[in-house]
């Protein structure tokens, strides 16, 4: 007796997860058919919120292996369900920062794990948009995330000057909680009911979840292993700048709390016309891969102008370069997206984000080694002390001491060159239409609706041994 109420019991846990995720007879839950829009707001209120505290989310080795796995995962069970579980976890530090301290190191260590909202985003963009729409998708999602940047950090700091840190905290928690609702109520699911199990029952094999399998595949798929590749070596300096850049601007070339501010707006600002229009017409005239190597190109002049810059309006200058850099992961995106069946979108997807995680944890160590190797004391400079004559002084005569005021920035140039050799590699497109019919013949003709097989002949070593 035990077992059977016991197996009846949690058969009703799955049906009632179930209903949260879709409605009898298999409807998707939300407002309207699913489009990139409602993927912008998912990306755009998470880090809005996380912006207004300027304090970012723990991202690194943890991300670096659960992405893999939980883009694999949503491309069996959806992506409503694990955006939902990303973003609350991701955002439920933010409470946290107020109420306790030790709690709050203690929730964000571990939601580091679900920092992987762009991989399921972007998976998401996938099943609802065709290949020569998807570029300009993952360019609308990756500007909507600079606008978050661009308003938020200045909205935060405003009001936490005017009426507290507590407000901040406040709002930021209204805001995430916002983000949860909007997901539960107006996010319909992307995935197609055919693509999902017919019950939450379903078996699914370790291999398709496992994320290292998933990366041993990646050593069998040229392609993507040079797509991996080019993303490590481009988003590593990228990364450490991140960790160190505003304040070295604040300290080695003396801005002012004020044009720090000012820079990130205006480079946030180019950088959303960057992904938009300019992102557009690349792809259009010259296609995905040369978009790629462009982007690249923009960046290895920008870091190289920001290690041997020594004036604020190189500063400046660079600042515009690096904007028009902001177009390579968007097209890399798009690249290996596709790349990949409609059935594996999460877990490549999954795989760029987890070695962008593993940058987050390996840049920010680099360059601080790189900067204590030259002697470089990036510490933060009071504001009445950072623009005074004395200051000044001091530092110009250091940089006239120093060849290379920015090193760790001209070993990013290194590095992304070496990316740069990588992508001309890449192969500008595969063919995926022989591919994709087979792939559809082989779903039709199979009783399972969920049993996507593609034959031995068109499959790529990446996609094998990943059946439901």
């Amino acid at each position: 007796m035990m077992p059977g109420k016991k197996k009846k019991r949690l058969h009703r846990s799955i049906m009632l997860a179930k209903k949260i995720i879709i409605k009898d007879g298999g409807t998707p839950q939300g407002i309207g058919a699913p489009s990139v829009y409602h993927a912008a707001i998912v990306i755009f209120l998470e880090f809005f919120a996380w912006g207004l505290l300027t304090a970012p989310t723990l991202v690194g080795l943890l991300s670096f292996l659960s992405a893999p796995l939980i883009g694999a995962l949503s491309d069996v069970w959806g992506r409503k369900s694990f955006l939902l579980l990303t973003v609350f976890f991701t955002c439920a530090p933010i409470p946290l920062m107020k109420i306790s301290p030790w709690w709050y190191f203690a929730v964000i260590s571990v939601s580091g794990v679900f920092a992987v909202t762009f991989s399921v985003v972007f998976a998401y963009v996938a099943d609802i948009t065709q290949e020569h729409e998807r570029s300009m998708a993952y360019g609308l999602v990756s500007a909507t995330f600079a606008a978050s940047l661009v308003t938020s950090p200045a909205i935060g700091a405003y009001l936490g000057r005017i009426y507290g840190d507590s407000l901040v905290v406040i709002l930021a928690t209204a805001i995430a909680l916002l983000d949860i609702c909007f997901i539960l109520v107006a996010l319909p699911e992307s995935l197609p009911e055919k693509m999902r199990p017919a019950s939450w029952g379903a078996p699914i094999s370790w291999e398709q979840a496992d994320p290292f399998a998933s990366l041993k595949k990646v050593g069998q798929d040229s392609t993507v292993l040079l797509i991996c590749i080019t993303v490590f070596l481009s988003y590593l300096p990228e990364a450490g700048q991140y960790s160190s850049f505003f304040l070295y601007l604040r300290q080695v070339m003396k801005f002012s709390s004020e044009s720090v501010m000012a820079f990130i707006a205006v480079l946030g600002i180019l950088s959303i016309i960057a992904q938009t229009a300019v992102l557009s017409l690349l792809m259009r005239s010259i296609g995905n891969k040369n978009t790629i190597l462009l982007g690249l190109g923009f960046q290895m002049l920008q870091l190289a102008w920001y290690g041997f810059g020594s004036e604020p309006w190189m500063m400046w200058a660079a600042g515009a370069v690096a904007a028009m850099s902001s177009i390579t992961f968007p097209a890399v995106s798009a690249l290996v997206s596709r790349n990949a069946d409609p059935d594996q979108q999460g877990v490549v997807q999954g795989m760029v984000t987890g070695i962008r995680g593993l940058c987050n944890g390996l840049g920010p160590a680099l360059y601080g080694f790189i900067f204590y190797i030259f002697h470089v004391e990036l510490n933060e400079v009071p504001e009445n002390e950072a623009g005074s004559p004395d200051s000044r002084k001091a530092d110009s005569h250091s940089q006239q001491g120093s060849i290379i005021p920015g090193p760790p920035f001209l070993f990013g140039a290194c590095s992304v060159l070496l990316a740069l050799l990588v992508a001309l590699f890449i192969p500008e497109y595969r063919n995926m239409s022989l591919r994709s019919s087979n792939w559809k013949k082989h779903t039709s003709s199979h009783g399972h609706p969920h049993s996507p097989q593609v034959p031995a002949d068109a499959k790529e070593p990446l996609l094998q041994d990943t059946s439901v």
